[in-house]
């Protein structure tokens, strides 16, 4: 007994010393997380973000590593990841960050400002501006790691029960609106409600809503708005993107090894890619159905979007007198928004404007 454990340290020993290292010695135990979606199964392409994450890492690690994924009320609420990483109830969610704005506001800026970036641009300033850097920064208290895993690119700016013709319409409006675009809107008179996406429905059909948004054609679809509010409006200009972003307790990606740690970075940032382009595959065919069925397509009055524009920037002023997070994040994203719309007129808009209004 004792010759062979020698024979197996020389063994071992006389690899290292060449330089080549056995696989036993970068191996990791195997690992298990649990993931906590703020999206029900229903919406696929959401909670199909974290489920695609999953996929990668277990596939990469040849089963080491599992993440199994929960979606919304499974483990913990919708609205409740946050609070359920930093008591270590999961390792991991996947959720829309303005959700939490009632805890600071720039949680805001890792999901959707109104009136802010675009998709394209939004992915700019996070993986090459200073938007991961100055998020990760204002994460760090509340021991979460994060990393971009969706975008559902520009959203729809929602049903309604009755026709919107001007901004005087919004007034007393019961909207069911996520992220702190209410906020906005109160200053138009809208009574705000940030509620999950599996009791929307009921609540317009009980009359607790004359409004709601949720994301765009494909997931609208789904949860059948169309059949209780039938005009459907657009753009929503609280949501000119919507990042949805992987959220891991510190202690638990601190814990991993580095190779490890490049997995959960390389898994998410593919999710991130595949959740973006499965959305603008998937929104075009379900808006021709969403019309066939009865949805009245109208785009927003210019006097409300003049007024929340308006409005943006007085929630804005207010914020960065108030909020030292918020303005300390504020002042790099507008810098960096301003020359991402110059450009983007010259390049971008310009050509798009001119291949819509073609008969293709």
């Amino acid at each position: 007994m004792e010759r062979r454990k020698f024979l197996k340290g020389a063994g071992i020993a006389g690899v290292l010393a060449s330089g080549t290292a056995p696989a036993i010695v970068h191996a990791q135990e195997n690992i298990r997380w649990r993931l906590a979606s703020s999206f029900p199964k229903s919406l696929d392409t959401l909670i199909g973000a974290a489920e695609v994450f999953a996929k990668n890492v277990g596939e990469a690690t040849g089963g080491k590593f599992t993440v199994t994924v929960h979606a919304a009320g499974e483990l913990v609420p919708a609205f409740g990841v946050v609070d359920a990483i930093q008591q270590g109830t999961v390792e991991c969610a996947n959720t829309a960050p303005y959700y939490f704005f009632g805890k600071d506001e720039a949680f805001a800026f890792d999901c959707a400002i109104p009136f802010g970036m675009n998709e394209r641009q939004l992915n700019a300033w996070m993986f090459e501006g200073n938007g991961m850097k100055l998020l990760r920064e204002f994460y760090a208290p509340y021991n979460i790691i994060s990393f971009p895993m969706g975008n559902t690119g520009a959203q729809m700016g929602g049903w309604f029960r009755k026709e919107i013709k001007s901004v005087a319409d919004f007034n007393g409006l019961k909207f069911r609106v996520g992220g702190f675009g209410g906020r906005v809107l109160a200053k138009l008179g809208v009574v705000s409600q940030n509620i999950p996406a599996g009791e929307i429905y009921s609540a317009l059909e009980k009359g607790a809503l004359d409004a709601t948004e949720f994301v765009g054609p494909h997931d609208d679809l789904k949860l059948g708005l169309y059949r209780v509010a039938p005009y459907y409006y657009y753009p929503a200009w609280w949501e000119g993107s919507a990042q949805t972003t992987l959220y891991v307790g510190a202690k638990a990606f601190n814990g991993l090894s580095k190779e490890y740690q490049a997995i959960v970075r390389q898994a998410a940032a593919e999710s991130h890619v595949i959740t973006q382009a499965r959305y603008d595959a998937r929104n075009p065919p379900a808006l021709k159905q969403l019309i066939s069925e009865g949805a009245k397509l109208r785009r927003l009055p210019k006097d409300v979007m003049d007024a929340a524009f308006k409005a943006s920037r007085e929630v804005y002023a207010e914020l960065n007198d108030k909020n030292p997070h918020w303005k300390k994040i504020y002042d790099d994203y507008s810098r960096f928004m301003k020359e991402q719309y110059q450009w983007s007129a010259i390049a971008e808009s310009s050509y798009d404007q001119y291949m819509s209004a073609q008969k293709l």
